[in-house]
This record gives structure tokens, sequence and C-alpha cells, in this order.
């Protein structure tokens, strides 16, 4: 029997970038091959075009299961189908940004808070570390590639026993925390590494002149001699 379906809900504006998102999550199923990749989970993905109606699905989605009892088998089925793994969304949308849906979405006060990923095509260190501060799960470049889902995949925790969520968590996405460390240093710190980088470039230089110099004088010695009348074996030798 396969894995539960990893349920992705997709936030873009942009109708292209929706449906490519769209397309390659249905297509991973696993990322790889072999035995294990059959028992991955396929992504079941829900796509809307801003924050607000992504804030409306989210709620309203809450709402039901809310008024939902787990008296029955069917009851917990209706629960379950209501809910969202991961939020993927966009950063830059009108009205409602990806920043400001992240933070919506961290406000719900949900026990379980719902995993959120932002994308971008946009390489901004200032961006990522914002949104990592803020709580995200993962920062991914547009456009997407399959490395890319499996980082989905992973900070999802849809599959995982609970026991595994937490340690999993803080391996999910170190690449693009450390970018965002590197990021959050202050203009003073950036300035001085930029000095020390032009301290070590201008050293490099000055000892490459310096080796220019010294073998133009040897040259200029050998010339001097040599048009002294001396024979070739007496320059070699000086």
């Amino acid at each position: 029997m396969g894995a539960e379906a990893v349920r992705v809900l997709v936030v873009d504006d942009s109708p292209v970038d929706r449906r490519v998102v769209e397309l390659l999550l249905r297509a991973h199923c696993g990322g790889g091959g072999g035995a294990a990749a059959g028992e991955a989970a396929p992504f079941h993905v829900t796509a809307v075009d801003s924050g607000k109606k992504a804030m409306e699905l989210l709620g309203r989605r809450r709402g039901d299961r809310d008024h939902l009892t787990p008296s029955s088998p069917a009851a917990a089925a209706a629960a379950n189908d209501q809910a969202i793994d991961i939020v993927l969304t966009d950063y830059c949308m009108p009205e409602m940004t990806g920043y400001d849906l992240l933070k919506a979405i961290k406000a719900l006060g949900s026990p379980n808070p719902i995993p959120v990923v932002v994308m971008s095509s946009e390489n901004e260190p200032q961006r990522i570390s914002r949104c990592l501060t803020a709580g995200a799960e993962d920062f991914i470049l547009k456009p997407l590639k399959m490395n890319d889902v499996q980082r989905l995949r992973k900070c999802s925790g849809a599959t995982r026993p609970k026991s595994a969520v937490a340690g999993d968590d803080d391996r999910c996405c170190n690449t693009a925390k450390k970018a965002a460390a590197a990021a959050a240093a202050t203009p003073e710190q950036q300035q001085q590494q930029q000095r020390s980088f032009e301290v070590s470039h201008y050293f490099q230089l000055i000892f490459k002149l310096i080796l220019l110099a010294y073998a133009v004088l040897c040259l200029s010695q050998l010339l001097h001699r040599w048009s002294n009348g001396s024979s070739l074996l007496s320059l070699w030798c000086a």
C-alpha cells in the first residue's frame, strides 16, 4: 500500500508558475528510483492565485475540522481530507506578499503549525533571512527543480513518524539557513569582510609587482653586461 499523499497548497499569482509547480509536484514520486521510490508519498496539489484566497481556504478547512467529531472512521477521514501538510508560496504577490502570508499562517495559533516554504526568482540574502526568521521552513529559488521538490517533501513532515519530525526539521533546510546566517551580518561586518578581501587582493598585487620589478632589474643587468662585450658564458655565470 502506498504512502499517504502530501497535501500541498501552492500560492502564486502567476498562472504559468502555478502550472509548472503543479506539474512538477505531481510528476515527482520519490525523486529517485529503486525499491524505495514506490513507497514515497505522491503530492496532492491545491493551487490558488493570492495570499487572501490561501487564508480563506485554510480558515474554511480549519473551521470544517473544528465542526467534525472523530466519533467514526468517516468523520476522521473527512477531517484528514481537509488538512494541508505544507504551503508553498511565491514571495512577490500583489496585496498580500508571501512574507505576509507566512506571518498570517504562523499567527493562526495552531498546535501543529503548517510548514511554509517561500519561493522567489530573486536571490536576495536579506529576503531569505527575513522569511526564515519569520518561521519559513525553507526558501527555494525559481524555477523549481527536482531536488527542490525533495526538499519540499522533507519539510512537509507528512510521511514521517512523529518521533522523527523534530530531528528532521533541524536538518530540513540547512543550506538556506546557512545562507541566511551569512546574510544576517551587520553592514559593519559586511564592510569589514569587503575590506579584508580588498587588503588581501592588494597584497597579492604588490607581491606580483615586486617580482616583476626584480625580473626587470635582472634583465637590465644582463643587457648591460652584454653591451660591455661580456660573453654569454660569463653572463650566465654572473
